[in-house]
């Protein structure tokens, strides 16, 4: 395969171009590269002729330039760097008929005379001035690409996720006693191990330049007491027999802040682990912890907190003004005068009285009674129970499909996807004025080069902020999808004056209902069958 090349011919008094057409599937000849060397050359041609010719040519054809005898000219190249400043590439043009033609020497001489020194590929060139091809571009040198490395990164030999629900015995009743909750450790256990950074291997560009790999995150061990660094410095063991949590991208471990009750011998408590509490915890008494609560008996008018789990086996009688509030799932045998009751997970519980109760995902109210009675109870997909509302005409509601949080966000990314894909549209024009002019020979100047490399840059980082958030907005739209399917399942009987909220709709029940399921359907919410 060879391309269509042009040569100039003098005989016979005049001066023709010799064109000679591509073979084997070879590329045309470019008219803007015989101008450019016939302008070069102070020759004069006819455009319209040359044009006609060259669009028409089958075979190899001289057309007449001018009378007269021209000058031998030599073979000469065209030498480009890429933008990149990694690829150079050659193309040789003709000489004349009898023209003298170019050493690999003299090549060799430009490229050194360029500056380009990295990756000359000699077998390539070689081949050249062996077996000549004109018009054809010719990759003559390559600088070395940069390896990257790879970010830092943890591994943790623990559960960093435990999501646990209660179990039903045999009798109906919930097994609030063995939830597994905790990540038990025992003393000289490995807990996480530190894969350090790859820093990768620099590159360097055809001018013999050093070019940086990108750079990597690094990572740490993070850790609390009880916890003893490794000889290497990349692995932490546990000091004694307790339990292991990680606790924002921090591991601790803990035998366990174990108290029989939180009353006046103690005080409120806040704890950096978890708590375990063997009795109750009285009125208006405060226990807050980053890790999980464990209640073995009641909690009375009090406020609990804890960045993961509440588990209350006997359940809390609120007063009208206790409080939970969980970044993990709630899980008491019954909540009851409890003024708020907030999860991040779910809720578990065996019945629910006159209370606030909020969960991010569900709500479940089941066991041997599972009736919720009074008050408000509220959950992002679904909300199920036994026994809803009262026939004593109790206000009851239940809600679901609501997180304005997530709503919100989604309006942020929303907002900020319009402005990327804005900047982006701006700045596109620019860039593709850049390279034509580039990609025709005209030289830009600094400042011009400097503008368009910058737009580019900034085109890279909008590009990938903009795939983040998209990928964000596809999760948000999943969840607000899963919201939007919300649903409040009764497994045994729902009585009238209940309230029914699925989103931004809402029924009262009329009558009394058994086994039944409300959906939001066609805008409204519909009661329908178990399926």
């Amino acid at each position: 395969m060879s391309n269509g090349y042009f040569q100039l011919v003098s005989k016979d008094g005049e001066v023709k171009l010799r064109l000679v057409p591509p073979t084997d599937g070879g590329e045309n000849i470019e008219i803007s590269e015989v101008m450019g060397y016939l302008q070069q050359k102070s020759i004069p041609y006819d455009l319209s002729v040359l044009n006609n010719t060259i669009q028409n040519l089958v075979n190899t054809t001289e057309l007449k330039l001018t009378n007269g005898s021209g000058h031998l000219e030599r073979e000469c190249c065209k030498i480009e760097v890429s933008q990149d400043k990694m690829t150079v590439t050659a193309r040789f043009l003709a000489p004349s008929e009898g023209g003298e033609l170019m050493t690999k020497d003299e090549f060799l001489n430009d490229l050194a005379h360029k500056n380009i020194v990295q990756g000359i590929d000699e077998a390539v060139i070689d081949d050249f001035f062996e077996n000549r091809k004109y018009c054809t571009d010719i990759v003559v040198a390559k600088g070395k690409e940069p390896r990257h490395g790879e970010d830092a990164r943890i591994e943790y030999f623990f559960n960093v996720d435990l999501k646990v629900k209660p179990t039903l015995k045999d009798d109906g009743s919930v097994d609030f006693f063995n939830l597994n909750t905790i990540n038990h450790c025992n003393k000289g256990d490995m807990l996480a191990r530190l894969i350090q950074e790859d820093l990768g291997e620099a590159g360097i560009d055809v001018y013999g330049e050093r070019i940086k790999p990108r750079e990597v995150h690094r990572a740490f061990l993070k850790f609390g007491k009880n916890i003893k660094l490794g000889e290497d410095g990349l692995e932490i063991f546990s000091e004694v027999n307790g339990h292991v949590e990680l606790v924002e991208d921090k591991v601790f471990v803990s035998d366990v802040f174990e108290v029989e009750n939180v009353d006046n011998s103690t005080g409120n408590i806040e704890y950096e682990g978890s708590i375990q509490i063997n009795g109750n915890v009285g009125e208006n008494f405060s226990v807050k912890a980053k890790g999980n609560v464990e209640v073995r008996g009641v909690v009375e008018g009090a406020y609990v907190e804890a960045g993961g789990d509440i588990i209350i086996a006997r359940g809390m009688n609120g007063m009208g003004k206790g409080t939970l509030k969980a970044g993990g799932n709630i899980v008491s045998k019954f909540l009851e005068n409890v003024k708020s009751a907030v999860a991040d997970g779910y809720i578990s519980t065996e019945s629910i009285l006159h209370s606030t109760v909020m969960a991010r995902t569900e709500v479940t109210v089941d066991g041997k009674r599972g009736f919720i009675t009074g008050g408000r109870v509220c959950a992002g997909n679904m909300i199920k129970v036994k026994t809803l509302g009262s026939s004593m005409g109790a206000d009851t509601i239940v809600e679901v499909g609501t997180d304005p949080g997530i709503k919100l966000r989604y309006q942020e990314l929303q907002k900020s996807v319009m402005e990327i894909n804005k900047i982006l549209k701006s700045i596109q024009p620019i860039i593709d004025a850049g390279n034509q002019k580039i990609a025709k020979g005209i030289r830009l100047e600094p400042d011009q080069l400097k503008y368009v490399l910058s737009l580019m840059k900034l085109r890279e980082g909008k590009n990938a902020q903009l795939q983040k958030e998209s990928e964000e907005m596809n999760q948000i739209q999943t969840e607000l999808g899963l919201m939007a399917n919300g649903q409040v399942v009764v497994t045994g009987e729902v009585f009238p004056g209940t309230r029914i909220c699925i989103g931004d709709t809402s029924t009262v029940v009329k009558s009394s209902v058994q086994y039944c399921r409300f959906i939001k359907e066609a805008g409204d919410v519909k009661m329908t069958g178990m399926n």
